[in-house]
């Protein structure tokens, strides 16, 4: 059974960074477009950054030019690189595929941005 292990949120100051990985438990085949999505209470999750098998990316605008996701398919891991963190991206992050399977939602991981 597929599940994600997302890793890395944590609080940090506006303009701060961080970087998020997301491993994979179980077997999933590497053509699978991969993607981050974040949620905020109250409200929907969202996806925010994809990429796929052979490394196209989409961004969400709000979020392009500051997010970086990346992949490494030897390790089946997925990784957010966030810079220059705005107190709007506070959120639990997660991954999955593209589009999303109910099962494959992880825990998450909280990124909280605050001064």
């Amino acid at each position: 059974q597929v599940q994600f292990v997302e890793s890395g949120g944590g609080l940090v100051q506006p303009g701060g960074s961080l970087r998020l990985s997301c491993a994979t438990s179980g077997s999933l085949a590497n053509i699978y477009r991969k993607g981050w999505y974040r949620q905020v209470p109250g409200k929907q999750r969202e996806l925010i950054a994809t990429i796929s098998s052979e490394w196209s990316t989409y961004y969400k605008e709000s979020v392009k030019g500051r997010f970086t996701i990346s992949r490494d398919n030897d390790t089946d891991t997925v990784f957010l690189q966030m810079n220059n963190l705005k107190p709007e991206d506070t959120a639990v992050y997660y991954c999955n595929v593209v589009p999303s399977r109910g099962p494959y939602w992880g825990q998450g991981t909280q990124v909280t941005v605050s001064s």
